[in-house]
């Protein structure tokens, strides 16, 4: 297999093995757990097909949008670009009005135990993701660097990025 092949291989598992952490934090638990926070990108459209058998098929949704968001992987791109850059900000600001807004929520409904630590995990993926992009500004970056970056970044959208704080449906 040449050197092209082994990339796009990499890259296609990469983005497949997003697949476990999206089943983990939508579908390993009835409720939101610590494990199992319902992140938004897969519990809203879920919430959407809810009356369909189809609700699973949303755990596909970060591999999907890693292969679209990036597809200079397949190529094995070492140059991340500036919209991972933009993505990773933007998810963050986002992430501290999304605990902002629905603290409270997370506290009644979900109980403090659950609320601070999920607040923890998601300020430590953001902390290590932030290392990861500011390494990668700052240097000449690699193909596995480039991917283990928008990797991380999709696992924490697909499993723990806007958990679930309130009242269920």
């Amino acid at each position: 297999m040449d050197r092209l092949q082994t990339i796009r291989v990499t890259t296609i598992l990469a983005g497949v093995s997003l697949l476990a952490p999206a089943w983990i934090g939508l579908l390993s638990a009835g409720s939101p757990t610590v494990v199992c926070p319902f992140p938004a990108l897969t519990i809203i459209p879920a919430f959407f097909l809810a009356s369909h058998i189809l609700f699973k098929i949303v755990i596909i949704l970060p591999a999907v949008l890693f292969f679209a968001w990036n597809p200079g992987l397949f190529r094995g791109n070492t140059k991340v670009p500036l919209r991972s850059y933009l993505l990773f900000a933007g998810v963050t600001a986002l992430s501290v009005v999304w605990f902002l807004g629905s603290w409270s929520y997370g506290l009644q409904y979900q109980g403090p135990r659950y609320t601070y630590l999920i607040s923890a995990v998601n300020v430590l993926w953001a902390t290590v993701l932030g290392f990861m992009f500011l390494r990668l500004w700052k240097k000449e970056s690699s193909y596995g660097a480039n991917l283990a970056a928008h990797w991380m970044l999709f696992v924490w959208l697909g499993w723990y990025a806007f958990p679930y704080l309130g009242e269920l449906p």
